[in-house]
């Protein structure tokens, strides 16, 4: 069974959220397994929006294997069509290529070839493709452990979530991400006095003040913090770039990570593992050319580390903005982790390393962003991400994640298959 079919198939399968449509995706995973005499169910909490879960093995140990069947919206200029699946030369061509209908793909084929292959598993791997995960996952992972829980409850997650592997000095940097910074979102909204634009200065001009405040958060910076995850990666990045690290203290990150020799993107997603973030994305005022507005308000996505809530974030902001703009929050979540220095972790990391080859290293990363997984571990599940890339894999293809051109080579999908299949099997015997 070659993953590759598998993956091309599921990519055709049009599940663009909104509106998600990922139970005929999830009908063709069942209909997989059932073709190989094994039973499965889709969760359906609204028409259409299916989750699949399946199991194999037998025995109280329980590895749970998580991906999503939803893909973000394919915008235009595409080379090639977005739901071709095509595979040409050894790639893999559409939405949903890495992001993530490939682990779906690379999770159901290990699991599969373990059964076909009898391997004596001494436990059970739950295999489950949510829906609604690039919308938040109200509709799959949240209800699964609100409605479901019994269903997925596992010792231990492998889902997505860390970054590709970048190479250093010849070296090949393979990452587990073990945990995502919580969200702060908020909405500022600014009040004044509408007028005729003709006399302006007989008005209180509502866009003119949320102006003010946007600019200011724009140029707040906020205290760095250094979770020891953060602080194993940083060391370890360091020692591979042949950079003298007297300490890794909050005074020293930003001259560190301005001596990174790794590419832009990169450091400035390390940048964001060291401090909150605050970034005002979109502002609403006003409702004629000629009519200064009396009301403007700003959505602002604030990304938080361990430690920080929304009342940190309401304090920070309120020493940046003025007291007249009302601050009111529309999500708060907090951090989510799993440790490092856990069996299950370290046999990830060797795993890893056992298939990729002496000149690779293995480091945790969290994430700056978000996955199914802050529900697993909010309901007690340690859950681990992996990004795994075969050695040689086209670096441009990490840029077309949520972009155009979305793309995975066939090498990289067989590395996450054995990768998944020989951890399976080291657990689970």
């Amino acid at each position: 069974m070659k993953p590759e079919s598998i993956l091309s198939d599921l990519i055709r399968i049009n599940t663009v959220n909104p509106p998600g449509n990922e139970t005929a995706a999830a009908e063709y995973l069942k209909n997989l397994f059932s073709d190989n005499g094994l039973e499965s169910e889709i969760i359906e909490p609204e028409s259409g929006r299916g989750t699949f879960i399946a199991r194999i093995g037998k025995g109280s140990k329980k590895l749970l294997y998580v991906s999503h069947l939803d893909v973000v919206p394919v915008g235009d200029d595409w080379d090639f069509e977005p739901f071709s699946g095509e595979v040409k030369d050894g790639v893999i061509y559409g939405r949903g290529a890495l992001d993530c209908k490939d682990l779906t793909a690379a999770q159901v084929v290990a699991a599969l070839e373990l059964q076909a292959e009898g391997v004596p598993l001494n436990g059970q791997i739950i295999i489950v493709a949510t829906a609604d995960e690039e919308k938040g996952g109200t509709l799959g992972a949240d209800y699964l452990i609100k409605k479901e829980a019994d269903k997925i409850k596992a010792d231990y997650a492998v889902n997505e979530g860390a970054d590709q592997p970048i190479l250093i000095n010849e070296k090949l940097a393979y990452f587990i991400q073990v945990g995502e910074k919580g969200t702060a979102w908020c909405t500022l909204k600014a009040h004044g006095v509408a007028g005729h634009g003709s006399i302006p200065t007989l008005a209180d001009n509502a866009v003119v003040k949320m102006a003010r405040a946007v600019s200011r958060l724009h140029n707040y910076r906020a205290e760095v913090v250094v979770v020891p995850e953060v602080e194993k990666l940083l060391k370890n990045l360091a020692k591979l770039c042949n950079l003298e690290l007297i300490t890794c203290s909050a005074d020293d990150v930003d001259a560190l990570l301005d001596q990174l020799p790794l590419e832009k993107a990169f450091v400035e997603a390390l940048r964001s593992m060291t401090r909150m973030t605050v970034s005002p994305n979109q502002i609403r005022g006003g409702t004629k050319t000629n009519i200064v507005p009396d009301y403007c308000e700003a959505d602002i996505d604030i990304r938080i580390l361990p430690g920080q809530d929304c009342d940190y974030v309401e304090k920070e902001l309120r020493m940046i903005i003025s007291k007249d703009i009302e601050i009111e929050f529309t999500e708060c979540k907090a951090p989510t982790f799993s440790s490092a220095d856990d069996s299950f972790y370290r046999l990830m990391e060797k795993t890893t390393l056992d298939l990729t080859g002496k000149d690779t290293i293995c480091l945790p990363v969290i994430s700056s962003g978000s996955t199914d997984s802050k529900y697993l571990r909010g309901a007690g599940i340690p859950s681990y991400g992996i990004g795994l890339m075969a050695p040689g894999f086209d670096q441009g293809a990490r840029s077309t994640i949520h972009g155009r051109n979305e793309r995975t080579d066939v090498a990289s999908l067989r590395l996450k298959t054995n990768f998944l299949k020989e951890l399976a099997r080291r657990y689970l015997t």
